[in-house]
């Protein structure tokens, strides 16, 4: 495969890819809406900042537990019932009245069945699209997911104007049906990958068994740190920028999407391998602009030149692929999902601590330097050379 275009004429493709883009437009306006009701209701940018992506903490959970059952379920059972999950989910925080302590234990609790998720969509389209589609794949989600990101933040944006934010979630409720229903007579019942059941010590023991491999070690921790903490700087555009909060959404966004059709589809299969770091380090080091209050135009211009450094998640996750036995990959990837997610919960609750104690602007910058910090660190593990997968 050699375009997007060919992707969709591969079987299965086109419901999956509709199903991820509806899951994605409800993520990105209920979210937005999500935060602004927490942030409206109790002014800290600490529980604004974890309405968001603190979530995301509780796939730590999932992955310890659930990670094993990611090859042995049938995907298009588990896809469908995951978004319908969501759905209620989010339609129960819509309910007035509902205290701030429920709408997060809600949250919380979808975020642990999420990483299950993640590992099965992830082993779906490496199935669907065998090793020489994936990173084009892979490549077309993400660019999608940008483009859906972008709408989102906009229809948000727009409906928060005309409704209130309870109002907007019942919205992200009715596109989490949305893709529940594609997702259930879109894709083809597949078996699992796997015989055999799930359990929690197959979990730990599959998550050592990846763990224990020195240079997919290396890619984990490249693929989690750095983003993870650069997704903290984004958490604090809300107490950042109130009104313009929006717009810097929307402007990573457009270099997010930009970053990934360039490595995913124009830059030789040679020239990937040595722009990981580089990619890593462009992505955290624009943020520290945010400690001069430049004006809103420079800061845009700022975001979207970092963001482009999103597409160093598509040179490692295609390393990983290398490294990972096919039968795991589902479990593979969903620990690379589960753990990205929950370190960008991390990030957004140390960059949410950091700025009540200091300013957004501050806290910002401090994590960014933390980003750059750790990239350096991990450099010299991921120039070392592949080893078979084990």
């Amino acid at each position: 495969m050699r375009t997007y275009q060919d992707l969709f004429r591969t079987p299965e493709f086109t419901p999956l890819f509709l199903t991820s883009a509806a899951q994605v437009a409800a993520q990105t306006v209920s979210g937005l809406a999500l935060g602004t009701l927490v942030f409206t209701a109790t002014g800290s940018p600490l529980l604004a900042a974890l309405a968001m992506f603190g979530p995301a903490l509780a796939q730590l959970v999932g992955a310890a537990t659930l990670l094993a059952a990611a090859d042995r379920v049938p995907p298009r059972a588990v896809l469908s019932g995951i978004a319908l999950l969501f759905g209620l989910g989010t339609a129960v925080q819509a309910v007035p009245g509902l205290p701030v302590w429920s709408a997060f234990a809600v949250v919380l609790g979808l975020g642990v069945v999420a990483s299950l998720g993640g590992g099965v969509r992830a082993g779906l389209l490496n199935e669907v699209l065998a090793r020489e589609g994936y990173l084009l794949g892979r490549s077309l989600l993400n660019v999608s997911s940008g483009a859906v990101q972008i709408g989102g933040f906009a229809l948000g944006g727009a409906l928060l104007t005309a409704l209130s934010p309870r109002g907007v979630l019942v919205v992200g409720a009715g596109l989490y049906l949305l893709a529940a229903a594609v997702a259930r007579f879109g894709l083809t019942a597949r078996p699992p990958r796997l015989t055999g059941r799930a359990s929690v010590a197959e979990t730990w023991q599959t998550n050592a068994r990846l763990w224990s491999s020195r240079p997919r070690r290396s890619v984990y921790l490249a693929l989690w740190v750095p983003n993870g903490l650069v997704v903290g700087c984004e958490s604090l555009y809300v107490p950042y920028a109130p009104k313009d909060a929006g717009l810097l959404f929307a402007a990573g966004v457009v270099g997010m999407l930009a970053g990934d059709v360039a490595v995913g589809r124009l830059l030789p299969r040679t020239w990937r391998a040595r722009l990981g770091v580089p990619l890593c380090l462009l992505l955290a080091a624009p943020f520290l602009l945010f400690a001069l209050h430049p004006a809103l135009p420079v800061l845009l211009a700022a975001v979207a030149v970092a963001t482009l450094g999103y597409s160093t998640g598509l040179i490692f996750q295609d390393r990983l692929l290398e490294l990972t036995p096919a039968e795991l990959g589902g479990h593979a990837f969903g620990l690379h999902g589960s753990g990205m997610l929950a370190m960008q919960g991390v990030g957004a609750a140390l960059a949410g601590a950091l700025a009540e104690r200091t300013s957004p602007a501050t806290a910002i910058a401090a994590l960014a330097a933390a980003s750059l910090a750790v990239t350096l660190l991990l450099a010299p593990g991921l120039r070392a050379r592949s080893e078979a997968p084990a």
